[in-house]
């Protein structure tokens, strides 16, 4: 069978769908993207076009999952915008409250790249003290593989040398070319499905949340209600982090700029 051709029509249905969904703004220059990711599912539902494609996903709840996976991958690595480790690590730690545990979110943790380096980061500085992490993303296919800590050796660039051999294993015989998290960090993560533009779960209340690399793909306006729906989670004098590309200039103003892309709730 060949390739379905996503028309510009189609491409606005899928469009239109993960924006409803995910709050994502997919530009025009995206539907490669679409096509690429989306052509498999396509081919294996014996469908000649993404039309019939689309209908399946108004039918199926578990294909929609499937769909929403593909469509909401990013990419990640360990220790990215290490500037940030190095604010949590210097500064952030050193001013912690005491007399509670420390608790950090990781709002849009993908594969669980940027959640196991913080729990790197908190194991160091905190050892067995009361810390934990939550990470969260809205892919169960990127959540499962967070969980699983289980990555190829090549994505240790960036983690440093005496971290690789303090908490991760590196793999033998039939796991050659891949390390694993150490089940004593993996324990201080929980993953949980959350849809950053619906109502959020009951996950407590945080010292820091991570939203880093995810607003880029949300306009003005689901930036201002993602923000503002994360806001009552951070506690007071807690720390929101953004990716350097990304700011809340005119997005929120109840939050401090005290580095670039760290903002500090007063």
């Amino acid at each position: 069978m060949n390739q379905a051709v996503l028309t510009d029509h189609e491409f606005k249905q899928f469009r239109e769908l993960i924006y409803n969904i995910a709050g994502i703004n997919l530009s025009d220059a995206k539907k490669p993207l679409v096509t690429g990711r989306l052509s498999k599912r396509v081919r294996q539902h014996g469908h000649s076009n993404f039309s019939g494609y689309f209908e399946t996903l108004m039918q199926d709840k578990d294909e929609l999952q499937i769909a929403v996976n593909l469509l909401t991958t990013n990419e990640t690595y360990f220790f990215r915008e290490p500037k940030h480790m190095d604010f949590l690590a210097e500064k952030l730690l050193q001013a912690r409250p005491l007399g509670r545990p420390f608790r950090l979110w990781s709002a849009a943790s993908s594969s669980g790249e940027e959640a196991y380096s913080l729990t790197m980061v908190l194991a160091d500085r905190l050892g067995d003290g009361p810390w934990e992490i939550v990470g969260s993303d809205i892919s169960t296919r990127m959540l499962d593989k967070a969980r699983g800590g289980h990555y190829s050796l090549e994505r240790t660039n960036g983690i440093p040398r005496s971290y690789l051999k303090r908490f991760c294993l590196k793999g033998i015989g039939t796991q050659t070319g891949t390390f694993k998290v150490s089940s004593e960090l993996r324990d201080r993560v929980s993953f949980h499905q959350v849809n950053l533009v619906e109502p959020l779960p009951q996950l407590g209340d945080f010292d820091a949340i991570f939203l880093r690399n995810v607003m880029i793909y949300f306009d003005v306006d689901t930036k201002r209600q993602v923000v503002n729906r994360l806001l009552p989670r951070l506690r007071s004098g807690g720390y929101f982090f953004v990716s350097h590309s990304e700011s809340l200039n005119g997005v929120s103003d109840a939050l401090k700029l005290v580095s670039p892309s760290i903002y500090r709730k007063p």
